[in-house]
């Protein structure tokens, strides 16, 4: 072992304000925002602020970007349930159920619904198997009976149909709930209410800070718009690290921005033909022969 290292090591096992080692009767723990030092005690803790402070801040932005910029393996909508397949991030080819807080692909719904309708069943969740609802008025109350068993989804379903409804405040309430539980989706609507001022008072901060929560959630359309805010302030290398992001995930609006920015000189090559790469490798994981064919009868049906 080096002695740097050694050195290193020392300092994190003791308690960087009073210098007393970590032991069996002595337990340390780490900063509370970032991982360069320990403290004994919270007495010591408040001391040392004044001399910990600068390194401390530069430090946890440092964590912070860490986090930011790492891409998802997929986005927040996961894998349809029953195929397995990764959701596609545009929310028209998922249906989401309210008897269990599912999205499932259109795929495997129409293929669900043809078999009962060639069979003569029982229309039936292609998950649960529990029978679908046939009024509003179920739908609100299977919500609901989800919603007292803290169902984040479903959280977020009740606050979507507020805000359609322009009940701002009651959608703000429902998805700030939803938000507290993890839901990404959650955070992306309240970053565009305090964006809005829609049921609250327009805040940068807090429009930022559940915008990065979504980000970081793996949500395509946060990290776009996070990157069109960094791009808006200048900082253009941040918001091409978030549109190769999006890209990768699928997301159209993001691979356009990439392209616009390599002709504009601050993409390379390299990271245009990764992002290229990264988009299709997204979509074609998205496709599958039933989801092609429930986007014909989507179109034949509905136009």
């Amino acid at each position: 072992m080096s002695a740097a290292v050694k050195s290193e090591d020392d300092t994190m096992q003791c308690c960087a304000s009073c210098g007393i080692a970590g032991g069996d009767d002595i337990k340390l723990k780490k900063c509370d925002d970032c991982d360069l030092i320990k403290y004994c005690s919270v007495k010591c803790q408040r001391e040392h602020k004044s001399h910990h402070e600068e390194a401390c801040k530069k430090r946890a932005a440092e964590i912070q970007d860490e986090i930011l910029f790492k891409q998802p393996e997929s986005s927040y909508y996961e894998d349809c349930p029953i195929c397995c397949l990764p959701l596609s991030i545009d929310p028209k080819k998922s249906i989401l159920f309210s008897c269990c807080s599912k999205y499932m692909c259109g795929g495997c719904v129409v293929a669900n619904m043809k078999r009962e309708i060639e069979g003569k069943l029982q229309e039936k969740c292609p998950f649960c198997r529990k029978a679908m609802p046939y009024t509003d008025e179920v739908i609100n109350e299977r919500w609901m009976k989800r919603i007292e068993a803290n169902d984040p989804v479903s959280m977020y379903q009740m606050g979507t149909d507020k805000y359609e409804e322009g009940n701002y405040t009651a959608a703000f309430e429902y998805w700030t709930r939803a938000a507290a539980l993890g839901d990404v989706q959650a955070h992306y609507q309240l970053s565009i209410l305090y964006l809005n001022g829609q049921g609250v008072e327009k805040d940068e901060k807090k429009e930022l800070h559940h915008m990065e929560k979504a980000t970081i959630g793996g949500s395509p359309n946060a990290r776009h718009n996070l990157g069109c805010l960094e791009r808006g302030k200048g900082r253009v290398g941040r918001a091409v690290k978030h549109f190769i992001i999006a890209a990768k995930l699928g997301y159209d609006m993001s691979l356009e921005a990439v392209k616009d920015l390599y002709k504009d000189g601050y993409v390379s090559r390299e990271d245009v033909v990764a992002a290229f790469r990264g988009y299709q490798a997204a979509i074609d994981a998205m496709k599958s022969p039933q989801r092609e064919e429930a986007a014909k009868y989507f179109a034949d049906k509905f136009g």
